[in-house]
């Protein structure tokens, strides 16, 4: 665990949003002597165990690390827990928001932490330039995720891309749809009738994973309507951000 001031703290928070980095903030609450950290100290828990700040001595550590991977476990932005390290719990106790454990030192002392899970947003992609294509951009935005929109056939799909939509209208779908399959993106879009659909992924190894048409069954009309069913089918098929 290493040790870092608020303002080096809080600069690699910044950074590791900007990165797309997922981490948990552990913020100290409220702390009862002989605890060696104190209300207000802080920490960044990395995915892979890494913590970077101050939250308490090696006996909170350990414990505060398994917990914060739990919460990044879960993949839902805004997952927080109350963690209690005291030596009045004699067996784990976990109950809604609250989780307590023993305090494995013989020194004693009560920790309250504070565990928020902080996510990147879910990264979508869209390829075109139709009414649909603006309409899916915007839907996304509005729902806090964070779309690429792009023209080029070509264009780089990010790493942890959870969503690809092709809505060009027949223009260059191959090679975006080639591109989101090879990258194991976990839904993959095609705005197209059923028949023409068809015919496009018949000449698409993989083609199978492609939901044509994009989106669930709602009498969608408009394009805003059909961009809200697709985001709907994403949903309901408990897509998610990557880690």
């Amino acid at each position: 665990m290493s040790s870092s001031g608020p303002g080096d703290l809080q600069a690699r928070a910044d950074a590791l949003r900007s990165g797309r980095e997922p981490y948990v903030l552990a913020t100290v609450v409220r702390a009862r002597r002989p605890a060696s950290a104190k209300a207000g100290d802080r920490a960044l828990v990395l995915p892979d165990g890494t913590i970077e700040g101050f939250v308490g001595g090696h006996c909170a550590v350990d414990t505060v690390r398994a917990q914060s991977l739990r919460l990044l476990q879960r993949r839902r932005p805004g997952q927080a827990t109350l963690l209690r390290i005291t030596p009045e719990a004699d067996e784990p106790r976990e109950e809604e928001g609250l989780v307590a454990v023993g305090q494995p030192c013989l020194s004693g002392g009560t920790l309250e932490i504070f565990l928020e899970a902080v996510l990147p947003p879910m990264l979508v992609h869209v390829y075109g330039e139709s009414p649909i294509a603006r309409a899916f951009a915007a839907v996304g935005q509005a729902i806090g995720h964070q779309v690429a929109a792009v023209r080029d056939p070509w264009a780089a799909i990010a790493r942890d891309t959870s969503a690809v939509l092709v809505a060009s209208h027949g223009v260059s779908e191959e090679p975006v749809l080639l591109a989101a399959l090879a990258a194991g993106v976990p839904y993959i879009g095609l705005i197209a009738a059923r028949e023409r659909g068809a015919a496009v992924l018949a000449a698409v190894a993989g083609g199978d994973r492609v939901h044509v048409p994009a989106g669930l069954d709602i009498g969608a009309v408009t394009p805003g309507e059909v961009a809200v069913s697709i985001y709907a089918q994403i949903i309901e098929l408990g897509v998610r951000g990557t880690l």
